[in-house]
């Protein structure tokens, strides 16, 4: 193992973490997005909505921020399994590489607030401050669990689950602004990042540099091409809040980021399942274990892209009977939100599933990083195309139907470019 390789031989196997620390971690997210999702209904009656959807667009667009910082995590679970000599060298990058676009993001936020407090670029750089800084706490603390502190997790999320109900009861009782609202939500989230990240081995924290010229640039791609996947996933669904409000249908984001939120609260769990046992799958998914996780990935994929079609052509055929496409385009009734449940319903399933696949492939080694990215470069093109056919007649509906067809996308872009590159799959 030298100091210039990220994925070199000779580590020790991985155990798999204990049911108990699982649960225990569980508990901690799950009580965190249990609150978020609590926010999200409880604004409805504080603000109404028009501040909602205001509040509801600034979020849906910078939540894509949240996996920037989030992808030092997931290349330094990925890499620390296979390291000996250079682990501690790539945590304490792993922890820079995080830190930077959080620092930029907020210095952009505090000029905005000081020459425009009263603009809708304050309001989205605070949503933006917010969900970066979100990732950066996912990043600090998925490190603490590699050092064996799950608890520290657990405890840094059940704080900021804490800060999202104090904040949130504030806000129906004083009515605070969607401004004030994230400010404090931010706030709050930067003093539990700052006291967890205190909590890190101080050889990680320290300002010096790193040994071996070529670590950062090895690290760096690795980090880019595995955060890029989610990036660009997230930033193609707020694609969709953009076409809302140019149809002129920004109220509409509201449903569509409350129908959002229940969809990204089990994907948001299986996503930390994984990330919780990727340390054990990335030691697994080595050698001869990558052609077998690659053959299961592009079973599931095509799984995926099967489903995508069947839902999408009865979507078609819907929309061409005239009762049926009067039900889909219907709004504020509860017909209406039975479609809606049943469109998010769909679009949760084959997510959860493609994201699985993915994650398969992307532990196997670091070439096919690149076909993971332009699979998600295709999703992203695909989506704002089909939101903009469906959205302005069909609404958050039309939202969610135009994120069925970019799951479908990616799962074909990425099946195909898998074959080319491994024939015998």
């Amino acid at each position: 193992m030298t100091g210039t390789s990220l994925t070199g031989a000779g580590t020790a196997s991985i155990a798999a973490p204990k049911p108990s620390m699982v649960l225990r971690l569980l508990a901690g997210r799950g009580v965190f997005r249990l609150a978020i999702q609590a926010m999200g209904l409880v604004l409805v009656t504080a603000w109404g909505a028009h501040d909602y959807g205001r509040f509801a667009t600034a979020l849906g667009l910078m939540t894509w921020l949240n996996f920037v910082p989030s992808a030092a995590e997931k290349s330094a679970l990925k890499c620390l399994p296979r390291l000996r000599m250079t682990r501690d060298a790539v945590a304490a990058l792993a922890v820079r590489v995080a830190v930077v676009p959080v620092l930029v993001v907020l210095a952009a936020m505090a000029v905005a607030l000081i020459v425009a407090p009263d603009s809708d670029a304050a309001l989205y750089l605070t949503a933006a401050g917010w969900s970066i800084s979100g990732g950066l706490l996912m990043t600090v603390s998925g490190l603490h669990r590699f050092t064996g502190k799950s608890t520290l997790d657990a405890l840094a999320f059940t704080a900021g689950a804490l800060v999202v109900g104090a904040v949130t009861t504030g806000t129906w009782f004083v009515r605070w602004s969607p401004l004030t609202h994230l400010g404090l939500l931010l706030g709050g989230i930067l003093l539990i990042l700052g006291v967890s990240a205190a909590l890190l081995p101080k050889k990680w924290l320290r300002v010096e540099r790193v040994d071996g010229h070529r670590l950062l640039p090895a690290f760096g791609r690795t980090t880019v091409l595995l955060g890029l996947t989610e990036v660009l996933d997230v930033l193609a669904t707020s694609t969709v809040f953009g076409v809302l409000a140019l149809a002129g249908r920004t109220v509409d984001s509201g449903p569509f980021y409350v129908a959002l939120l229940a969809s990204s609260a089990f994907c948001s769990l299986l996503f930390y399942q994984l990330r919780v046992h990727q340390p054990a799958i990335s030691a697994r998914l080595r050698g001869g274990g990558a052609a077998a996780g690659r053959s299961r990935a592009v079973e599931l994929l095509k799984l995926v892209e099967r489903g995508a079609l069947a839902f999408l052509v009865l979507v078609g055929i819907a929309l061409a009977i005239p009762a049926a496409r009067a039900v889909l385009t219907a709004e504020d009734t509860v017909g209406a939100y039975v479609v809606l449940g049943v469109f998010v319903l769909v679009e949760t399933v084959l997510f959860a599933v493609r994201l699985y696949a993915g994650f398969l492939i992307e532990n196997t080694n670091s070439k096919v990083l690149t076909l993971t990215a332009s699979a998600s470069i295709a999703g992203l093109v695909a989506t704002p195309l089909a939101a903009a056919a469906l959205v302005p007649a069909m609404g958050p509906v039309g939202g969610f139907a135009a994120l069925v067809f970019a799951i479908g996308v990616r799962a074909t872009v990425l099946r195909r470019l898998l074959r080319r590159h491994h024939p015998e799959l």
